[in-house]
């Protein structure tokens, strides 16, 4: 179904509806395709949805690098006799 922007304002509930029902609806700007409105499918499997999160802690794993070692990242604001410098 193609439907031009401004006819869309009006209609828009009706439109989304259309579209999470599984109907194509392209919005249209002076005759040209302009979007699509589409349903966003949600994953409800709960193997799926623990996959999806483990994949994504290996990738963050994979990116992670060690940084320096913050125990003595302040030694510089004391003097060797433990009192500000």
């Amino acid at each position: 179904m193609r439907v031009s922007v401004s006819e869309a304002k009006g209609q828009l509930t009706e439109l989304v509806r259309r579209a999470e029902a599984g109907d194509e609806i392209v919005l249209t700007r002076h005759g040209q395709a302009a979007v699509r409105l589409v349903p966003i499918r949600r994953v409800r499997d709960g193997k799926a949805r623990r996959a999806l999160l483990e994949d994504v802690r290996r990738a963050g794993s994979a990116k992670a690098v060690a940084g320096p070692n913050a125990a003595h990242s302040q030694d510089f604001l004391y003097g060797d006799d433990g009192l500000p410098a």
